[in-house]
């Protein structure tokens, strides 16, 4: 019964918690991006918006509205308004309600807003290569970590 309850113990090790590891690792990416989101005035959570709102300036969902950004996202409007009212306020998106359903508002980027992505791409790569961040193993881990997401978000 010693055996069982020593593995027991090992697997209830803070660092051999996966969940625990991927908690860290998610603040620390965050922090890291802070000073480069800071040039941009955004904070990390706006960013996830402007990406978002860049992929459907590239290709439009059917509807760009609050709603399908949250899904997009796994975030809730009650979330996503305060971020989207401070978006507008730096004028880099405009939201507008339908004129057939009064409950849709639509997202539409504004010329800063576009204009914006331009200045994104050179900061983001001057992060990653002062990390030393390996590409390579960066795709390999997006990947398996995305395959981790997809199970966790069908049990739900």
């Amino acid at each position: 019964m010693k055996q069982a309850s020593d593995a027991l113990d090992t697997a209830l090790l803070l660092d051999n918690q996966l969940c625990f590891k991927l908690y860290a690792a998610s603040r620390a990416v965050t922090r890291a991006y802070k000073p480069m989101l800071d040039q941009l005035n955004l904070t990390y959570p706006q960013y996830l918006v402007m990406l978002v709102l860049w992929e459907w300036q590239a290709a439009p969902p059917l509807q760009p509205t609050v709603k399908a950004l949250g899904l997009r996202l796994l975030l809730d409007s009650g979330t996503l308004t305060p971020l989207l009212k401070r978006l507008e306020q730096l004028g880099l998106l405009v939201r507008q309600r339908s004129g057939e359903d009064e409950r849709e508002v639509h997202l539409l980027l504004t010329a800063a807003g576009s204009e914006l992505r331009e200045r994104v791409s050179p900061l983001r790569n001057q992060l990653l290569c002062e990390r030393g961040v390996d590409l390579d193993g960066m795709a390999e881990l997006h990947s398996h970590v995305g395959q981790l997401l997809e199970r966790f978000m069908a049990l739900r």
